[in-house]
């Protein structure tokens, strides 16, 4: 089964300021992605830019919405994703705790992702 796992920080002033993650953590979070590339595990993962980078597009009522960051609700940014390969939900509860142990404070959304169906 693939896990989609969204990463939400609880401070989110350092990656909205656009500086970049501290050498030991870049050296950190990248022995995690390397041990769990060879495991098999993670199929791909990245971190997010600052949301003044990007925009908000909506659609309502037959008419398109963008709003370009940044954006306000700080506990909505994402600051990265991977998509992961496990067995079972506990096996991604697992993962996420492995990646918050090194990220640090904040929370990681864990969503199944639908497998296509084979038409033959």
């Amino acid at each position: 089964m693939r896990y989609l796992m969204l990463y939400r920080p609880s401070d989110t002033a350092a990656m909205e300021s656009g500086a970049p993650p501290t050498p030991e953590l870049i050296a950190q979070m990248g022995a995690l992605i390397q041990k769990k590339i060879g495991e098999g595990k993670l199929l791909s993962t990245e971190g997010c830019a600052a949301t003044s980078k990007g925009a908000l597009v909506s659609y309502s009522k037959g008419k398109l919405n963008v709003t370009d960051g940044p954006f306000s609700e700080a506990k909505e940014i994402i600051g990265g994703f991977a998509m992961f390969q496990l067995k079972s939900k506990q096996d991604a509860i697992a993962e996420a705790r492995e990646f918050l142990e090194i990220a640090g404070e904040g929370t990681v959304e864990i969503r199944l992702i639908h497998d296509p169906v084979c038409l033959d």
